[in-house]
């Protein structure tokens, strides 16, 4: 990691934070820190960050509401990172749902938070080559980010930026669960319900709200998106 990049703690246990706070400022990120849901999202809404570390249960506004806000209604798509002690696949999906890129349960290593933030960081660089990917009445715009179906913006985490593109680069053929997993984490892979829970709040996103669906998944084989087979 390079002394520019730049990190956002938003966790109320004081321990938890210092421990954090400690750890990367000693190795260069330079560090920025709140210890409640509010004063979190107006950092992160009035700053720029290159990964939020955020806790799930917060005073003033819950983990779930900061990243929801910070998506829907600030357009922050700075890289989000969930740090929970719930580890039921309800819980994670929900914490996907609003936004974030990738969970940890606590108690959690260092060493795999820091791989994770590594992990996310590397995602957060490769969607840079500007073109138009279409696949029907959905465009994605790999330059500015932007997604629209029917004319209608949807708005994207930056993992679910990156699976989206993957898919429509590749369409119409089918993308394997293990490719996607290693395009998108590289070596450090998540737990089996990660990918599945992206992929959820994904066909939510680009599917729920019209009639014609386009993202698929093939028994055994992956996920392919484009007019059904």
């Amino acid at each position: 990691m390079t002394q520019n990049t730049r990190v956002l703690i938003i966790e109320d246990h004081k321990d938890i934070a210092e421990m954090l706070y400690d750890y990367f400022e000693r190795r260069d990120y330079e560090m920025d820190y709140a210890s409640d849901g509010r004063m979190g999202f107006n950092l992160a809404s009035q700053n720029e960050y290159d990964i939020i570390l955020l806790d799930l249960m917060l005073p003033e506004m819950d983990g779930l509401d900061v990243c929801r806000k910070l998506r829907e209604e600030s357009k922050v798509y700075t890289p989000i990172l969930m740090l929970t002690a719930r580890d039921t696949l309800e819980d994670k999906v929900k914490g996907l749902e609003t936004g974030a890129d990738d969970y940890l349960v606590k108690p959690f290593e260092i060493l795999e938070l820091e791989a994770r933030i590594k992990a996310l960081m590397r995602r957060k660089g490769q969607i840079a080559q500007q073109e138009v990917l279409t696949v029907g009445d959905l465009e994605l715009d790999t330059g500015t980010l932007e997604v629209q179906r029917s004319g209608q913006p949807i708005y994207l985490s930056p993992i679910g930026l990156k699976i989206l593109t993957i898919l429509m680069k590749e369409s119409p053929k089918v993308v394997s669960r293990n490719q996607l997993e290693h395009e998108i984490w590289g070596d450090i892979l998540p737990d089996s319900d990660t990918l599945r829970s992206h992929m959820y709040n994904l066909r939510k996103q680009i599917d729920k709200p019209f009639d014609q669906p386009l993202l698929q998944t093939i028994q055994s084989r992956g996920y392919r998106i484009g007019d059904a087979p």
